[in-house]
């Protein structure tokens, strides 16, 4: 399975530019495409920053992205817990949702921060 990087990503959840559409779709069906905690983090960021999708917009995207058929997630399972988190609107972005929820599936509890809101999230700790 091939790897995919964020611009990949953001074509298909925003579906701003058919022919990039089409190529990522067609790039994606050769084989399924993997998709890194990395891309999601930058795809939360784009979405957010440059198409100011709120937060439950990025969060139903990156959840279509999690049910894809040819598409697989690293630790999908901690993507979806990252994903519950951030709709809860207690970490601050979706990539402080991200550091908490890799760190709980690692066994590194908790994540210190200096970030107020993010210390609110159970498996954050405020230094």
């Amino acid at each position: 399975m091939r790897a995919v990087d964020t611009n990949v990503i953001v074509r298909l959840a925003t579906r701003d530019d058919a022919t990039q559409v089409a190529a990522a779709q067609a790039f994606i069906a050769k084989g399924g495409a993997w998709v890194s905690h990395i891309v999601l983090v930058e795809l939360a960021w784009v979405l957010d920053s440059v198409y100011r999708f709120d937060r439950k917009a990025i969060a139903t995207a990156i959840e279509m992205l999690l049910q894809q058929e040819h598409v697989t997630v690293q630790e999908a399972e901690v993507a979806a817990s990252a994903v519950d988190l951030y709709r809860t609107g207690k970490g601050r972005d979706f990539a402080d949702c991200m550091i908490v929820e890799v760190a709980r599936k690692a066994g590194h509890l908790p994540v210190g921060t200096f970030a107020q809101k993010l210390a609110k999230v159970d498996g954050a700790e405020r230094v």
